[in-house]
């Protein structure tokens, strides 16, 4: 049985377009607290954050639509173009956004948290969790969505695809594996039997 003084912590994480929103936005409604580290990765980086200070040591002025404020777009675009500078930009980044989930972590007001993490495995915050789940599509599947999603075009897209993990690998690490290329409703219906039997288990 999982310690009761401290939250069973899953690990969500698979690839962009793989549906790692919709299966976290079923889990809160299920009962989680999520805990998103791309939505931290974005409060960070707000207007007048000290973590942009860095970043324009590291990028430059360019990277700013003014000063202070961000300009996220080119940024992604610089970064995933060259391997190196996207490590120089995690390096930055990555440390205050496990910082800032760990002290979320801590503070949880549920039995089950949720960390919705591209990187999981990357940056090894895997070890933290109890359970990791992946979620995966193929590859055609994922440029589709992220072009309906985001204003990209496909080279830019399978740039991103390309910087990550692959799917993959991610699935031979996996606690569960979720194919997300059915209905919302029948991912609604695995992720909650998955999820209710996790909590038979463990809970």
């Amino acid at each position: 049985m999982h310690a009761r003084n401290k939250p069973f912590i899953l690990g969500l994480t698979g690839g962009i377009g793989c549906g790692k929103t919709t299966c976290a936005g079923i889990l809160a409604d299920l009962g989680c607290e999520v805990i998103d580290a791309d939505q931290i990765s974005r409060e960070l980086t707000q207007d007048g954050s000290p973590v942009l200070e860095p970043i324009r040591e590291a990028f430059g002025d360019d990277v700013f639509l003014e000063p202070g404020k961000l300009d996220r777009a080119k940024l992604g675009q610089i970064v995933f173009a060259d391997v190196a500078r996207k490590r120089q930009l995690e390096g930055i980044l990555h440390p205050a956004i496990q910082k800032e989930m760990l002290n979320r972590v801590e503070n949880a007001q549920t039995d089950v948290v949720v960390l919705d993490i591209p990187l999981l495995f990357e940056t090894g915050m895997d070890v933290l969790c109890d359970e990791v789940w992946v979620l995966s599509v193929d590859r055609e599947t994922q440029i589709q969505r992220v072009m309906q999603r985001d204003s990209l075009t496909r080279e830019e897209i399978e740039q991103r695809i390309d910087s990550q993990m692959p799917v993959g690998d991610k699935e031979e690490r996996a606690d569960r594996v979720i194919r997300t290329s059915k209905t919302v409703e029948d991912l609604r219906s695995e992720v909650t039997r998955l999820y209710q039997a996790l909590r038979r288990k463990h809970l």
